[in-house]
């Protein structure tokens, strides 16, 4: 949990903290080549000198930090992300802790944003989203000693605590409605191929189709945006072996699919039926209302800021399994019209 300090700096460096001094500081007394391998290694390690006397004081940020790698434009209109951060908003300022939010381009920005929080003491715990395979920031989280919660698992997530919703539970309780209505030919829209979430709800689709002899289902990729769910369900409605009934990964591209439906002149749900990952206000408003897979999303977002407050204040990480999204049947899915 120990912050970086002009001391690691020095031990890293093999100089004296009067040596990394004058480096940092820009004045004469080591050579280029030692001040610029002394600026690089502080840098790797998250140390910012004009946060030290802060650093020094030992005082806490009463702040914790989230990251997401998503376009700004999707975060605005994705409620997934606004439920969760109002559920974390209401924990953390029940305990007078701060949020502190910034968005970023990649993996790599999102590093660095880390170690800058760290090294100038800007918070005092992280939480992380959008877990990938083989995800680098776990284990530049477990080398700095930043306490960290991950949204997300249970694998992957290292040494690190974590909080997680069994997808392929909900996946599976989904496919196997659908074919007790009596459908044969199910697809999926599915979000970011990268998200190990994503990677999990694919493998645990394509299991349950084998399982139940669903020789046409298939997943098409998508990254949550209503055009690109737009443009996959005009896809999947054109084929051939078009499917009767399609889930997707969020409500905003189940509502463009709706909509692509409608346009294309087929009946929802007697020509196709259509279900939602995580329900929100939005399914219900449309027409026909989104049969949908729902769960207290600002919970889960207070379960995971309750959880890093714990880690911040010393307790060990520990894996808690959060609720399991469960189908709600609303009027977009139905048994296939007869051939």
């Amino acid at each position: 949990m120990k912050r970086p300090t002009i001391a690691d700096v020095a031990r890293r460096a093999g100089v004296s903290k009067g040596a990394v001094s004058y480096a940092l500081n820009g004045q004469p007394g080591v050579s280029e080549a030692t001040r610029q391998r002394i600026l690089a290694i502080a840098a790797e390690i998250g140390f910012n000198p004009s946060r030290a006397a802060r650093s020094l004081s030992g005082a806490t940020a009463d702040a914790v930090g989230l990251t997401l790698c998503r376009p700004a434009r999707t975060l605005g209109i994705e409620p997934f992300f606004m439920e969760l951060i109002s559920g974390v908003e209401a924990e953390l300022s029940a305990r007078s802790y701060a949020l502190t939010l910034q968005v970023v381009a990649d993996q790599e920005a999102e590093v660095a944003v880390y170690r800058r929080w760290w090294g100038e003491r800007r918070v005092d715990g992280v939480l992380v989203c959008d877990l990938r395979t083989d995800d680098r920031r776990v284990p530049v989280l477990e080398e700095l000693g930043l306490p960290a919660v991950v949204i997300g698992g249970p694998d992957g997530t290292g040494g690190l605590a974590s909080v997680w919703s069994d997808d392929a539970a909900a996946l599976v309780e989904t496919v196997e409605y659908l074919v007790a209505l009596g459908h044969r030919r199910i697809a999926r829209v599915g979000g970011l191929p990268a998200l190990l979430h994503t990677e999990i709800r694919t493998e645990a689709f394509a299991r349950v189709c084998r399982r139940l002899g669903l020789a046409d289902a298939v997943t098409v990729p998508s990254d949550y945006t209503g055009e690109e769910g737009a443009r996959a369900t005009r896809r999947l409605l054109s084929s051939a072996t078009r499917p009767t009934a399609v889930i997707y990964d969020n409500d905003v591209m189940a509502i463009a699919g709706l909509s692509v439906a409608q346009e294309m002149g087929l009946a929802v749900p007697a020509e196709v039926s259509i279900v939602a990952w995580d329900d929100s206000p939005l399914c219900q408003l449309v027409h026909p209302p989104l049969t949908a897979l729902g769960r207290d999303i600002p919970a889960y977002g207070a379960h995971a800021a309750r959880q890093l407050l714990a880690v911040i204040g010393g307790s060990p990480a520990s894996r808690v399994q959060d609720e399991t999204a469960h189908l709600t049947p609303r009027g977009s899915t139905a048994p296939p019209r007869a051939n």
